[in-house]
């Protein structure tokens, strides 16, 4: 199985040629990228998955960023992904391992809610995360409704409304 390391230890080129194979080139001009525009990925919550032969298969990156409710109130949150594992090696739980890894990297003490875009069944079904609370909220371009999931651990504290950003406090 992979070794799991701080992806501050990685090459940045290395990072960006495996999210170019996992996700094409065109992926900066996803939603998600708009939602975490301007910010630098988190050291302490983004991991990289090295397999047994010390190669670069898979990584994820948690951002700050922040919901804005209607009275311009910024709720800091993080959001996680991309989680990308090279094509060829998914299936394998790399992308189960840096997700684990990631979400156990948390602060108990104070863990701000977690927000992403995906597969609303898996990423429940693993870690709780849920559309269930994202109902009333916008990002910055086209998203599929469903696929905006959020985890945490007092949802009674989440906006009903609002719009999801970079964080820039």
């Amino acid at each position: 199985m992979a070794d799991i390391i701080p992806l501050d230890q990685v090459d940045p080129a290395l990072i960006e040629q495996l999210l170019d194979r996992a996700f094409e080139p065109e992926r900066h001009t996803r939603t998600a990228y708009k939602v975490r525009e301007g910010t630098q990925w988190l050291p302490g919550l983004s991991f990289a998955a090295i397999d047994e032969e010390e190669l670069l298969v898979g990584t994820i990156q948690c951002w700050p960023v922040a919901l804005t409710d209607a009275d311009g109130r910024a709720h800091p949150m993080i959001m996680v992904g991309p989680v990308a594992v090279l094509p060829e090696h998914q299936s394998r739980g790399f992308g189960k391992a840096l997700m684990t890894a990631s979400l156990a990297a948390l602060d108990p003490r104070a863990p701000l809610p977690q927000v992403m875009i995906g597969d609303p069944e898996y990423y429940g079904r693993f870690w709780g995360f849920t559309n269930e609370f994202t109902g009333g909220w916008k990002l910055p371009g086209p998203w599929e409704r469903r696929r905006l999931l959020v985890r945490c651990e007092n949802p009674a504290v989440l906006p009903r409304e609002g719009t999801l950003g970079p964080w820039r406090g």
